[in-house]
């Protein structure tokens, strides 16, 4: 795979280091073991659900980590039951870990197994504070009152 060298942009722009780790990660995860496989779907606005095909685990053998804006999904088998010969493999079931950057805000909102398959839903939810909102602007007597009430105070601070 090419690598992206970030050099230019490092030297007018600050701040953007994150951006650099994300591309690493992104190019070494690529390189990595590709199991188990995984959809990444976008089900609304704000509203995304990652699949993965885990057959062979039950919800006992999955774990599920975030932390750091990092969601690690983990599986081990516990211990198989009764000891067959098997003649051929094509259904893995060996250890995996899956790990997936999360953008600022996104939330896991639950998981769930079924035939098969492991539904994660996940949702951004931006802050109240970090949402646009419209600023009302006002005909300028809100203005020169509030401007009045400032010489006023200034006058009597000054008496």
């Amino acid at each position: 795979m090419t690598r992206l060298d970030f050099s230019p942009l490092f030297r007018t722009a600050i701040g953007f280091d994150r951006l650099a780790r994300l591309a690493d990660t992104a190019a070494a995860t690529a390189e990595a073991n590709s199991y188990p496989p995984y959809n990444i779907e976008k089900t609304g606005d704000d509203t995304y659900r990652l699949t993965m095909a885990v057959a062979g685990f039950s919800p006992d053998d999955i774990e599920i980590v975030v932390k750091d804006n990092t969601l690690v999904v983990s599986g081990r088998v516990a211990g198989e039951g009764e000891k067959t010969e098997v003649l051929y493999r094509g259904i893995a079931g060996r250890a995996f870990e899956r790990r997936f950057v999360l953008a600022d805000h996104i939330v896991v909102e639950g998981a769930d197994l079924k035939n098969g398959l492991l539904h994660v839903g996940l949702k951004r939810v931006v802050p109240e504070a970090l949402k646009p909102r419209r600023i009302a602007i006002g005909s300028g007597s809100a203005a020169a009152a509030i401007a009045n009430d400032a010489q006023a105070q200034g006058s009597v601070q000054a008496a």
